[in-house]
């Protein structure tokens, strides 16, 4: 497979995300204009502006997540941290996250897919660490109610696991390729209380 096909489900990512983000925020610029415009009230409104934001974090999570990463392209601390403050709001997971200024962009990408990795074993929620350090990055969860399916977890070493993937999962087969991207070797250890990862 050549990079450009390699590539084409990040191509796509990019694309919906582009193309949802503007629609978005236009709904959300019009709740904001009948609130202040006292119109509509309540409620209704709140829930209203409220899955708007939810959907706009969510956007912008999958867009680093999910879409294209150039070599050499780059992505500010200051970005990271008010995706992953608003896609938090109300979310049972928590994210600590600790880097440099400047991080290159694959390898943020990285680590957002592996922080859905992460979700995915935290069905009653918790607190994921990422710590970037000079030459590496180490992302752990704690629980005492982990729910680990090894073989899913297979997926983070290996693209040539045999086994099916749910929609849900699916960041779980993206691991690899994005590694591979990013120039770096994930390893993995898998607890019955903690999960660490590192690349």
């Amino acid at each position: 497979m050549n990079t450009a096909q390699k590539d084409i489900a990040a191509l796509i990512g990019s694309r919906i995300c582009h193309d949802l983000i503007s629609p978005l925020g236009a709904i959300g610029n019009g709740v904001e204009l009948l609130g202040m415009a006292g119109t509509v009230d309540g409620p209704e409104m709140e829930l209203i502006n409220e899955s708007v934001m939810n959907a706009n974090a969510r956007i912008r999570y999958f867009r680093i997540g999910f879409g294209a990463a150039r070599d050499g392209q780059m992505i500010g601390r200051d970005e990271i941290s008010s995706v992953l403050r608003d896609v938090g709001k109300g979310a049972r997971v928590r994210v600590d996250w600790d880097s440099d200024e400047s991080l290159p962009r694959a390898q943020v990408k990285l680590a957002f897919l592996l922080i859905q990795c992460f979700e995915t074993a935290l069905p009653y929620g918790g607190t994921i660490i990422v710590k970037q350090f000079e030459d590496s990055w180490t992302l752990q969860c704690q629980s005492e109610t982990l729910k680990i399916d090894a073989s899913i977890w297979e997926y983070l070493i290996s693209a040539n696991v045999n086994k099916d993937i749910s929609p849900a999962e699916v960041h779980f087969a993206l691991v690899p390729d994005a590694a591979k991207s990013a120039r770096r070797s994930l390893r993995t250890e898998l607890q019955a209380n903690a999960i660490t990862l590192t690349f």
